[in-house]
């Protein structure tokens, strides 16, 4: 009885955080004519409600691309539209085709705050309760801290409460997927999996593991027998699901092209904006976009994406666990992030939050009350700031393998631990000076790319490290039940 009294408290924690941080501004308020993703979303509900879905992904006198063109997946089309519907039985005028451009008022933005509510609500936070609750060999407390921190992850709320996105939803279909992964449910998993990809062509990146960690039990169960039969119910149950959210767009080939056009905008180059990965960072001393071809970069762009995630989906094929399967979903996340096309800022929301993106939209209050609360939150229930050891940092195996050919190696905690702390201190330096020093005016955007290569730093760490425990899992099965 107590654990779900303290579930629940911990749960109503973590609304309240989200609806009072809903309380502040959002992205473009009060600047047209473009204002921002508030609007992006407002428009896509417009103009999934008047306009035909053969119209949706096209550039007419309705539709100009140029202003907020769709370019999400059509299951974030279709939930487009459910909010549209309601908005329409409440106010009409906030989804009216063209005249309610740059809407704006307090129960407009009521009502749009309150559809990120009611996702996280009815997807992303059921997920999240019932994930934590099945860890096994996991004591009720743990289980409590584990839901208490990830409920008040600041990247997370400040993005869909404060700059105004519905990452929750497609991360709540993911974590589904991974839930159904831990519970032995593969229909259940991969059917979450195709919807978060529908709704998100950014949750590749986590599906990629999915379908590796799937083959690999197909292969192990055998292709003659039992793998042969789990092999096509997961490929019925992917092309049926794909089948159902792209039906509409499957009746002309001109239709099909150019909604995956619009998903996949090759045409904007490598990146965009201070995005915290290896090509923006190393932009900052050789101007690869200006330097080479456009299609080189493509080339490159996959190459780097494609070898770094290789070592970890061969393991993760080779010898499936649900173990191995959940860091490699954290390192294909970060190859993603770091290395791929035109990347989106938000993709690596896990593991960070975009400090020049969240001053921009006012969000500074928000941004620092809720990194205190999670900072505290994790501090107090992790004990981050006792001595780890290595089998802690789940190094045991990479540590025993290397000392066989260096005795002295056993400095590893606590160099990790002496990097966690200047990563901590060095990130907390930049936002005051962010926030309160003015950057040289021959460097304007001196501090905003000093932010992103840091970040960057701290990611290439970070996908370094859980390479390691992926590749040295199991590599001496002596030591595996140690680890586990």
């Amino acid at each position: 009885m107590e654990k779900w009294y303290l579930m629940t408290v911990v749960v109503l924690l973590g609304l309240t955080i989200r609806w009072t941080v809903s309380l502040n501004s959002y992205s473009g308020a009060g600047k047209p004519p473009m204002f921002g993703d508030y609007e992006a979303q407002r428009h896509w509900q417009e103009i999934t409600f008047n306009l035909p879905i053969k119209q949706w992904y096209f550039n007419t006198s309705d539709n100009n691309l140029q202003y907020w063109g769709l370019d999400y997946p059509p299951l974030t089309a279709y939930h487009s539209l459910l909010c549209a519907y309601v908005a329409k039985f409440l106010n009409s005028d906030w989804i009216a085709l063209h005249t309610s451009h740059g809407y704006e008022s307090q129960a407009h933005k009521l009502f749009m705050r309150a559809t990120v509510f009611v996702a996280d609500l009815l997807i992303y936070i059921p997920a999240v309760v019932l994930y934590c609750y099945c860890l096994k060999e996991t004591s009720t407390k743990k289980k409590i801290a584990n839901i208490l921190c990830i409920l008040l992850y600041p990247g997370l709320i400040l993005i869909d409460y404060g700059h105004f996105q519905y990452n929750s939803v497609s991360l709540g279909f993911a974590l589904w997927g991974v839930l159904g992964v831990s519970c032995d449910r593969d229909l259940l998993g991969s059917l979450a999996f195709c919807l978060a990809i529908n709704y998100k062509q950014m949750e590749l990146y986590h599906s990629l593991p999915f379908f590796c960690f799937l083959l690999g039990k197909c292969f192990k169960k055998g292709l003659k027998g039992k793998g042969f039969v789990l092999l096509i119910k997961l490929a019925c149950t992917v092309v049926s699901s794909f089948i159902l959210c792209w039906l509409p767009f499957f009746t002309e080939k001109e239709q099909t092209l150019q909604v995956l056009r619009r998903l996949f905008p090759v045409d904007r180059g490598l990146f965009e904006d201070k995005v915290a990965n290896i090509w923006c960072s190393f932009n900052v001393f050789v101007k690869i976009k200006d330097i080479l071809p456009h299609y080189i970069q493509i080339i490159i762009s996959f190459c780097f994406t494609f070898l770094s995630l290789l070592p970890a989906c061969i393991k993760l094929i080779l010898q499936p666990s649900p173990k191995g399967f959940k860091f490699t979903l954290v390192s294909s996340a970060l190859s993603f992030f770091l290395f791929s096309f035109q990347v989106h800022e938000k993709s690596i929301l896990l593991v960070s939050f975009m400090l020049p993106l969240l001053l921009k939209d006012e969000l500074l209050m928000p941004l620092v009350v809720t990194m205190m609360a999670f900072f505290i939150a994790c501090a107090t229930c992790f004990s981050i700031f006792e001595k780890t050891s290595e089998e802690e940092l789940q190094l045991k195996s990479f540590s025993v393998s290397v000392r066989k050919y260096l005795p002295c190696f056993t400095f590893l905690p606590r160099i990790i631990q002496h990097l966690f702390f200047i990563s901590v201190v060095t990130m907390v330096l930049l936002t005051l000076m962010t926030i309160t020093l003015d950057p040289p005016q021959k460097l304007p955007d001196l501090f905003s790319v000093l932010v992103c290569f840091v970040s960057c730093l701290n990611f290439l760490f970070f996908l370094v490290y859980f390479n390691i425990i992926i590749m040295w899992d199991s590599r001496n099965g002596k030591n595996q039940k140690k680890i586990n």
